[in-house]
C-alpha cells in the first residue's frame, strides 16, 4: 500500500506529501540521504521501544505490549 493510496484520507495524504517534501528539502533533494536519516531514526526509535519494554511492568500498561512492526 502506498502512503498516497486512495485509502488515505485527503487531509492525511496532503500532510504526508508535505512531510516528504520537507524531508527532501532538509537533505537538499538528496533522496539517499533522506532515506538514510529516516532509517536511522527508525532504528533509534526501535531501540528506545526495546528499552522501554524492558523497564515497564505489565500492570503499568494494563497488559499492553509494544509491537515493533506496523500492521
Amino acid at each position: 500500500m502506498s502512503a498516497f493510496s486512495s485509502e488515505t484520507p485527503t487531509g492525511a495524504a496532503t500532510e504526508i506529501r508535505w512531510e516528504v517534501e520537507a524531508v527532501l528539502a532538509w537533505h537538499d533533494d538528496d533522496a539517499r540521504a533522506a532515506i538514510e536519516t529516516l532509517l536511522l531514526d527508525c532504528k533509534h526509535l526501535r531501540q528506545q521501544l526495546a528499552l522501554t519494554e524492558g523497564a515497564m511492568s505489565r500492570g503499568m500498561t494494563r497488559g499492553w505490549v509494544p509491537d515493533f512492526d506496523r500492521k
